[in-house]
């Protein structure tokens, strides 16, 4: 199976902010010019999985062709109270516990990068199950940075261990194509 991973488009909010599972929306005209050369890049008549946030579901639906399934489990990461807090304005006692337990802290007491992996490991499960030939998965830089990792068959603390110990370069609207086995 082939997994075509879309990230979100860039979302409206002021530069230097936590944001993870707060619901952001994208500018609509900015995404009608990104449309274009999105679809050019994906496949047609592949079943379509999205975040529920808006600035995936938004993106989901405008590619349009085929009814999207949303899927909380794709949902970005939930950092509990530092959700739209300046991340300058963010305990530095708690920014640093985070440091040393990347993988099993929960920032502002919101969610584990290992809860979050194994949310986005039983998606990926569902998906080997449904034995079809591909997907596009519209969701957000971590929830690719996982999937990736459990395509090359980690586990879900593996999986976050991975994902937290290394910084993303994947740019807004950038698509990451995975094949799975």
């Amino acid at each position: 199976m082939r997994l075509h991973l879309v990230r979100h488009l860039a979302p409206q909010v002021t530069s230097g902010v936590c944001y993870g599972r707060t619901d952001l929306t994208v500018d609509p005209v900015l995404q009608a010019l990104a449309l274009p050369a999105l679809r050019a890049r994906l496949p047609a008549g592949l079943p379509i999985f999205s975040s529920p946030l808006r600035r995936c579901a938004a993106l989901a639906q405008a590619l349009g062709g085929v009814a999207v399934q949303y899927d909380p489990r794709l949902a970005e990461l939930d950092f509990g109270d530092w959700e739209m807090r300046r991340w300058d304005d963010i305990d530095r006692a708690g920014v640093d516990a985070w440091a040393a337990d990347m993988a099993g802290y929960r920032p502002g007491g919101g969610e584990s990068v290992t809860a979050m992996a194994r949310r986005v490991s039983a998606f990926y499960t569902d998906r080997m199950q449904a034995q079809t030939p591909g997907a596009i998965v519209i969701c957000h830089a971590g929830t690719i940075r996982l999937l990736a990792a459990r395509a090359r068959g980690l586990g879900p603390e593996a999986m976050a261990l991975e994902a937290a110990q290394h910084p993303h370069a994947i740019a807004y609207g950038e698509t990451v194509i995975i094949d799975c086995v």
